[in-house]
């Protein structure tokens, strides 16, 4: 089984910045994609970043520019590095993980506790 643990949120005036981190742990054999969804109240679950174990990226529209998604293989962590955060981005943010482990048949979706990021103007 694989855990994924988020850090790295918290409260922060509009303009700022924040880092969030996420570390996969487990019997992990392979990790095929990382990403960053988010779900603000009374919306539903988008994504906002993925990043391949190639290390091909993708955006939602509605950060481009603003933020960065990154990887550590050897770590097994991804980051989202985000600035010039907006009170649109206010959500409780999610790590995603699609993973095999070392001791089950097949690929898994898995889903950290969430970190809640609130941005005040």
């Amino acid at each position: 089984q694989v855990q994924l643990v988020e850090s790295g949120g918290g409260l922060v005036q509009a303009g700022g910045s924040l880092r969030l981190s996420c570390a996969a742990s487990g019997s992990i054999f392979s990790i095929s994609t990382m990403g960053w969804y988010r779900q603000a109240p009374g919306k539903e679950r988008e994504l906002v970043a993925l990043i391949t174990s190639g290390g091909t990226t993708t955006y939602a529209d509605s950060v481009k520019g603003r933020f960065t998604i990154s990887k550590d293989n050897a770590e097994n962590t991804v980051s989202l590095q985000m600035t010039n955060l907006k009170p649109e981005d206010t959500a409780v943010y999610y790590c995603n993980a699609d993973a095999t482990s070392w001791y089950e048949i097949g690929e898994y979706n898995y889903w950290g506790q969430g970190t809640q990021v609130t941005v005040s103007s």
